[in-house]
């Protein structure tokens, strides 16, 4: 589920508390999270409404100046059912956290088995330590300059860097990426 930047500041001014989808089904259930620029935000409800049910109070929280505006948004995507998300900023990223902790011991054992994993399923061929390699030697550069590199499209670098940095070992830069500490340590253990 992505939002908006606008949106993103007012969940977490506390301004904005709902969201609405039109969804042929949910991308995020109750309960669940979702990693943002702001931090992690909790799902706190999905339920379905019907479009005349959602009230000018509704509208509002969720950062409309009225429910016509929401409304006519809604009505853009004539296919799907209309979704009421409660949402809250739950805290800081928790990979942000993990950036900085350089693993020891079981726990690198533990990421360096979880690398190659993504390396087995991978239909390419091995990827993480090739991608560690080239974000450390280039970091800041456009994924779609860095992806001929390791032979592959743009789209599918930049999935394999996020998953990268679900590890803590990347983050993200204005333009481009680089290794976190953490990154740079797992590296070290790969060249071994």
């Amino acid at each position: 589920m992505l939002l908006k930047q606008e949106t993103l500041r007012g969940i977490e001014s506390g301004s904005i508390s709902l969201a609405f989808r039109r969804w042929r089904r949910p991308t995020v259930k109750t309960g669940g999270s979702l990693l943002t620029p702001i931090g992690q935000l909790a799902i706190e409800s999905v339920e379905v409404v019907d479009l005349e049910d959602i009230t000018q109070t509704d509208a509002m929280a969720a950062g409309f100046p009225d429910v016509e505006s929401l409304r006519s948004q809604l009505q853009r995507q004539p296919e799907g059912l209309v979704y009421r998300i409660g949402l809250s900023l739950a805290g800081p990223d928790p990979r942000i956290a993990l950036r900085g902790a350089i693993p020891g011991g079981a726990e690198m054992a533990e990421i360096v088995e979880r690398l190659g994993r993504l390396d087995r399923r991978a239909t390419s061929g091995p990827w993480t330590r090739r991608t560690l390699e080239l974000l450390l030697e280039r970091p800041g550069e456009r994924a779609a300059d860095l992806a001929p590199n390791l032979d592959m499209e743009r789209d599918a670098f930049k999935v394999n860097v996020r998953k990268l940095k679900g590890l803590g070992l990347t983050e993200s830069l204005a333009v481009g990426y680089r290794l976190s500490p953490r990154g740079i340590a797992v590296l070290g253990e790969l060249q071994r």
